[in-house]
């Protein structure tokens, strides 16, 4: 018993000394996205996605003619545009209210300061690949002095993880009502509903979760291996943290729910402003995949990609250049926060080496 306990805590310093270094190591994301002189290899990455994402702009508004894109925006409904853009508004202030409900009770997060912290990830979402950004949310909360650098990063996790699960329940629940699928629309729909299935039981079982981390360190190579043991430790501590507060998962869960609900409505409202139509139900199939599409670490914040898809996905309903269109305005709903973070942003990093320079002394 005693060899077995001390097995036990064994593991679970291991457990946070890798969330540690996971925390500690978001800085280097920061320094990739903005450029320090040691992010050489980050650059050329970066500059090869803003290459790709030019490139498919480039084919895309070559195949449509830009005029007629310009004919698009000129004709669109001025309430339905305003409506749909403002909201960004409540969609930043209710993710920022579950970021204070997954707070623990002496956690010292107010309402504002998380506002502040959505909106530098959003900042930081612009140019790192697959939302990179919210793990360094995980570090300006941990240098803030919010939360240990452990319960941080499992905070930003499971948040990450309901807007993931978020999403593919409301793209099971419009591909299972789509009209008309042919093989390849079933074969998405198989495969969004294995991801999801998937995100459930790790999110949900130990036993399970600790079965894929395994195999997934068996057939990873050397650095990728480092990686899936501090994802591992990562998971393991939001485990420990969230299922011991069932109110405060249910709840997060629930929000995480209603916030997806409202980011396809919006979706849904740029189509209504260009004055273009799709059911709504189709709409919460097919606009799902196209985020999905732009979460690809393949260019620059999604911006092509995403594009692409919306082209391609929305072809039944509506021609390329509203389309394209509407791939700008899907933009927006990034590009918006962002730059009402900036100024947030440079606050975080001045407040971290401020503490790095007291640490210093």
């Amino acid at each position: 018993m005693s060899s077995l306990r001390s097995a036990t805590a064994v593991q679970h310093r291991g457990r946070l000394l890798a969330l540690s270094i996971a925390v500690e190591e978001a800085p280097r994301f920061c320094a990739l996205a903005f450029g320090d002189g040691s992010g050489q290899l980050g650059g050329v990455k970066r500059l090869i996605s803003i290459l790709v994402s030019l490139g498919i702009l480039a084919l895309i508004y070559w195949r449509i003619d830009a005029r007629r894109l310009g004919e698009v925006f000129a004709a669109c409904d001025p309430v339905w545009m305003v409506v749909s853009l403002g909201m960004v508004v409540p969609l930043t202030l209710l993710t920022s209210w579950r970021l204070e409900w997954l707070m623990p009770a002496g956690g010292r997060l107010g309402f504002g300061e998380a506002n502040k912290l959505i909106l530098a990830a959003s900042t930081l979402n612009m140019v790192l690949p697959s939302k990179m950004g919210d793990i360094a949310k995980a570090y300006f909360m941990r240098r803030r002095g919010h939360l240990s650098g452990t319960l941080a990063l499992a905070l930003v996790v499971f948040e990450k993880s309901c807007d993931m699960l978020s999403l593919l329940v409301w793209c099971v629940f419009g591909l299972m009502l789509y009209p008309e699928k042919d093989w390849l629309f079933w074969s998405m729909t198989a495969a969004v509903g294995g991801g999801l299935v998937l995100g459930l039981l790790l999110l949900g079982s130990t036993r399970f979760s600790g079965l894929f981390f395994g195999m997934a360190r068996a057939v990873a190579p050397g650095k990728m291996r480092e990686k899936v043991a501090r994802m591992e430790g990562s998971w393991g501590e939001m485990h420990e943290y969230f299922w011991g507060d069932k109110r405060r998962l249910a709840v997060v869960s629930g929000m995480s729910v209603f916030i997806w609900f409202l980011h396809l409505l919006q979706i849904w409202f740029f189509i209504l402003a260009l004055r273009a139509w799709t059911p709504f139900l189709a709409n919460l199939a097919l606009s799902p995949l196209a985020i999905l599409a732009g979460l690809l670490p393949l260019t620059f914040a999604g911006v092509g990609t995403r594009d692409a898809a919306l082209i391609w996905f929305y072809r039944p309903y509506f021609g390329a250049p509203v389309a394209a269109a509407l791939g700008l305005l899907c933009t927006a709903r990034y590009l918006l926060p962002a730059i009402g973070g900036l100024p947030f942003f440079g606050e975080f990093l001045g407040a971290v080496r401020a503490g790095k320079a007291s640490e210093g002394k």
